[in-house]
């Protein structure tokens, strides 16, 4: 039913820039609420890389901050994250998730969906 689709991911030269997209199917966008961007390189743990929160404010890991930028295009049901002045330490396969429920009058945000992941490689 619901299906996230992320592309741009490929390899570039430390300080150089990449965009990745996220397409949503299947899925109400909601101006990108409760999705996000997440990155895992072998051997390591998931980490939270940016996203906008349920009240559409904007959340990004501290050691992206500055240097990443999350956005997104309602009418295009596209969640983005334009990535500038990239490091070696930036590898990794990047995953788009989605979610949220009605919990206590109130929106949660849960990653209920999850996309393919897309590989970014900084050398």
């Amino acid at each position: 039913h619901v299906q996230l689709v992320e592309s741009g991911g490929g390899s570039v030269q430390a300080g150089g820039s990449l965009r990745l997209s996220c397409t949503a199917s299947g899925y109400t966008f909601s101006s990108g609420y409760c999705m996000g961007w997440f990155r895992q390189a072998p051997g390591e743990f998931r980490e939270g890389v940016a996203s906008f929160t349920s009240d559409g404010s904007i959340s990004y890991g501290d050691s992206v901050q500055g240097r990443f930028t999350i956005s997104q295009d309602n009418a295009k049901a596209t969640l983005y994250l334009q990535m500038n002045s990239l490091k070696l330490e930036d590898t990794a396969m990047y995953y788009c998730a989605a979610g949220r429920n009605w919990i206590d009058r109130r929106w949660v945000c849960e990653n209920k969906y999850w996309g393919q992941g897309t590989q970014v490689t900084v050398s």
